[in-house]
């Protein structure tokens, strides 16, 4: 079975403003249209393939999904998807928004974007939102790496960031979104040191060689085993990415160093992602 650990429910224009939509457009050539319909998912996914689904709060960046829409997307198909709310805790409210989706709409997790929303996630202010997520057993998934957002500082997107939330939080479970692209080592480093931090290798298949060279990295340091397979659907799909994985394990190994370990891409493929997160 496949679990998908990174897609997003997006509703056009409604949950996406500007400027992420401008400089989507602006980053891929032209008008992108990010709404998410179930059947076209289901439709680019093997069978029987489990989704973790999220929304994205950001106001900085224009992007602000509502928990009650994901909670009655994933509510239409229980069997397939599982719901994350999503919080912007520069905002208002925050904490109200926190246990309503928790407690009320029954969400299984929380999705942050620190780089998009323009806060530090190591900041001790937070420390009140990951001993609630650590308490309650809700994973986090934590956009890191760059973006074609030009208002969102990339400081805030470092790994290393989380490495100190890790530290005062061992038990939370957190995921860090895209394997922190371009900074993998960094985010090697930090799963490398934590039992319940993980990446995904999600929106990577794309750039193949940056793809072929971090999990390179990924080998070198001996931790396949902290690799979660996602999409980032809808910019890309989950077969799609499968065929990339593959794709690069496919590629012969630079002369002198052995080729990627195709039995090791295989089990990321197919890791029960959710019984690591504590959701199965």
């Amino acid at each position: 079975m496949i679990v998908d650990v990174h897609s997003h429910l997006f509703t056009c224009p409604d949950h996406v403003g500007d400027p992420f939509a401008a400089e989507s457009a602006r980053a891929h050539g032209g008008h992108v249209d990010l709404t998410v319909r179930w059947a076209e998912y289901a439709a680019s996914a093997p069978a029987g393939t489990r989704t973790i689904v999220v929304g994205g709060k950001a106001r900085r960046s224009g992007l602000w999904v509502d928990d009650a829409a994901v909670a009655e997307y994933v509510g239409a198909h229980p069997d397939q998807l599982v719901g994350y709310l999503s919080l912007d805790p520069t905002q208002p409210g925050w904490r109200e928004e926190l246990e309503h989706g928790h407690r009320d709409l029954g969400l299984r997790g929380i999705k942050l974007m620190p780089m998009y929303a323009g806060f530090d996630p190591a900041a001790p202010e937070y420390d009140d939102l990951y001993a609630y997520a650590s308490t309650n057993g809700l994973p986090l998934l934590v956009h890191t790496g760059t973006t074609f957002v030009s208002a969102a500082p990339l400081r805030y997107a470092f790994p290393v960031h989380l490495d100190e939330v890790a530290i005062r939080h061992p038990e939370l479970r957190m995921v860090l979104a895209h394997l922190g692209h371009p900074f993998e080592g960094e985010c090697v480093a930090v799963i490398r040191k934590h039992p319940h931090v993980y990446a995904d290798v999600s929106a990577l298949h794309y750039r193949p060689f940056q793809l072929w060279h971090s999990l390179r990295l990924v080998q070198d340091y001996g931790v396949w085993g902290k690799l979660l397979f996602g999409s980032d659907y809808p910019f890309t799909t989950v077969n799609a990415s499968i065929d990339g994985l593959r794709e690069v394990g496919a590629v012969p190994g630079i002369p002198g160093l052995p080729p990627l370990d195709r039995d090791e891409i295989e089990r990321l493929i197919e890791r029960d992602s959710l019984s690591l997160l504590g959701l199965s």
